[in-house]
Parts: C-alpha cells; structure tokens; sequence
C-alpha cells in the first residue's frame, strides 16, 4: 500500500537526503525545474536525471541520462515521466536499490506500484513534495528547511 498518511510522508521527507530527480529539464516554467529548486531550498541534493541532458549540469549537479548512471547512493526517486514509463522506472529503481519511490502528480500505475511494493520499495503516488512539504510543515509535522542553498 502506498505511503498515505501525513506522517508517514513527513518521515519520508525528514529522512531523505539525495534525491534522483527523473525527467529533469533545464526550462524554469517546467514542474520539475521548479520542484528541483525547491527540494535544494529545502536542503535535500537533487541529482537531476535526463537522456537528453545528459553530461551537462543542472542547479550546479552533473545530469545523468539513467539511474543506473548515478555514481552514488541515492534514497529516492522522484519521477516526472508519464505514468506510461512508470513500469520501466520501477524496474530499474529495483536494480539500482533505491529505497523509495515518489510519483509526481497524475503519474500512477498499480500494477508498477504493486511491483515496486513487492520488491520492498516504498512508494509515494500522485503527490508533489513541493506541495506536501509546506503543507505538512504548517501542520507541525516538518521543522524548518534543514538548509537554505543559493
């Protein structure tokens, strides 16, 4: 079952640190430009993920073209893809070994839900960090930004 409830996603974003944002671009009016900024104003580091970009750098991070590109540990994924390839992504967070997985808004599939669940991934649907943060901090469940990067 994905994680649902205000606590469970505030210890979600509490515990993060290195976030492997997918389907990252370079353009500020897009959604995932945006909530890359806001994840690094809220001290996570935010590995930006892309095909297209690859090898060039984003908010001052090297943009690799597939998880499996990232050199380091990451602890969850961010995905800004249509839900299409969501199946596909699950598969390779399986393989990579990243522990949670995060959908952004309309991004849903049961089935690679239920895939990324059974292969003990913890898994977010159809929320923006971006909009759960705030609101769970004015609940009281968040503490301020852990850091304010430029």
């Amino acid at each position: 079952m994905p994680v649902t409830d205000d606590a469970g996603i505030a210890e979600i974003l509490k515990s993060v640190r290195t976030v492997a944002l997918l389907g990252a671009s370079s353009k500020p009016v897009r959604p995932s430009y945006q909530v890359s900024e806001f994840l690094r104003r809220h001290g996570y580091r935010v590995i930006p993920v892309n095909p297209g970009l690859a090898g060039s750098e984003l908010h001052g991070e090297r943009v690799y073209g597939t998880l499996a590109d990232i050199p380091e540990p990451v602890d969850m994924v961010d995905v800004f893809r249509n839900a299409r390839f969501l199946p596909a992504i699950v598969e390779e967070t399986i393989q990579v070994g990243v522990p949670l997985l995060w959908t952004q808004l309309g991004v849903i599939d049961p089935a690679a839900t239920m895939l990324a669940e059974q292969q003990g991934i913890r898994v977010v649907v159809d929320r923006c960090p971006a909009i759960e943060w705030p609101r769970l901090r004015a609940a009281g469940l968040l503490d301020s930004p852990k850091t304010c990067q430029p």
